[in-house]
């Protein structure tokens, strides 16, 4: 029974061989851990320390943000554009810059002139005229139905002209003198009655020739416009598709305003080149294109009851693209 009394009481033992203060660890540097310090020995200069330096931040950051001040927009320099810009080309210049310039231009133009007036130079050059087609055809319309009225008007007064009686030889020699032969009146009178006769006739040939309407960039009847717009997109695709080489290798390019004259029954009458664009190859090009979209459409009865030849008026440009746009 010894034994098992010598087990029992070994942790007891153990226990009381222990040492009563723990062992202090070594780090792996072989120093001590440094000692801690309390939070409450810190607080009354950190703290201190920290306030002042949060409250010298405030102060600096509310300076700035009341040192920037937001002023209203100025309504007036907002809305009033001031007076436009004028820019103008002169053909003269001088080396001195003027004081205040009345104009904008590409150089320095000092005075001039025999006038202290404020007057603007001009060109000596005439006005140049206008490129209105339609102005053109109009005012070409307009002159021929002002001569056949004319010529209806004088061939109705011819015919209201009496024949002139023969009257009986004088027996005086001074009426004989002042009052003309009878040969003489016979004279005036075949000469009135000749000029009846070519004017019948030639009004005649006049109304059996064809019916002709021109017809600008702007048709104001739907029966032109339609047929016209067309033929337009007609020429457009054949001359896309034969589009000149020589145009395209050489890099031409242009516009020109040309006029077809084209039949009743689609064929062309005539072609003819009004503008040219400055290129003979663009030109004889813009012609075989006609040629080549030949013939068009026959003129549907509408057109066809008071229009025997159609003139077409048409601007035709020849694009960078390699591109035949007619306008």
């Amino acid at each position: 029974m010894r034994p098992l009394a010598a087990v029992e009481t070994l942790p007891a033992a153990i226990a009381e061989a222990k040492p009563a203060t723990p062992r202090a660890r070594l780090h792996p540097a072989g120093a001590l851990p440094p000692a801690r310090i309390p939070p409450e020995a810190l607080a009354p200069a950190a703290y201190g320390a920290l306030i002042a330096w949060a409250a010298g931040l405030s102060i600096v950051f509310h300076a700035v943000v009341l040192s920037i001040h937001f002023a209203p927009p100025d309504l007036k320099r907002l809305f009033d554009r001031g007076p436009p810009l004028e820019v103008a080309l002169v053909n003269a210049k001088t080396k001195d810059r003027p004081q205040k310039a009345d104009i904008l231009a590409q150089a320095n133009l000092d005075g001039g002139g025999n006038t202290d007036a404020n007057r603007r130079a001009k060109t000596p050059l005439p006005p140049l005229a206008k490129d209105t087609p339609r102005e053109d055809i109009a005012l070409a319309t307009e002159r021929v139905q002002t001569l056949e009225r004319q010529t209806h008007e004088l061939f109705t007064q011819l015919r209201a002209v009496p024949a002139l009686p023969v009257q009986p030889m004088p027996t005086d020699h001074a009426e004989r003198t002042d009052s003309p032969t009878a040969n003489e009146l016979m004279q005036r009178t075949m000469e009135a009655m000749r000029l009846e006769a070519q004017i019948a006739k030639d009004m005649d040939v006049y109304q059996k020739r064809p019916k002709r309407r021109f017809v600008g960039a702007r048709a104001e009847e739907y029966r032109f416009a339609r047929y016209v717009e067309d033929w337009r997109l007609k020429v457009e695709r054949i001359g896309n598709l034969n589009y000149p080489e020589a145009a395209r290798q050489r890099k031409l390019y242009g516009s020109l305003v040309i006029t077809v004259s084209i039949r009743a029954d689609g064929s062309i009458e005539n072609i003819e080149v009004n503008r040219s664009s400055g290129h003979r190859v663009l030109d004889a090009a813009a012609m075989k294109i006609v040629d080549m979209a030949a013939p068009y459409a026959s003129f549907p009865p509408e057109v066809r009851r008071d229009t025997d030849i159609l003139h077409i008026t048409r601007t035709w440009s020849f694009t960078r693209a390699d591109e035949l746009v007619s306008q």
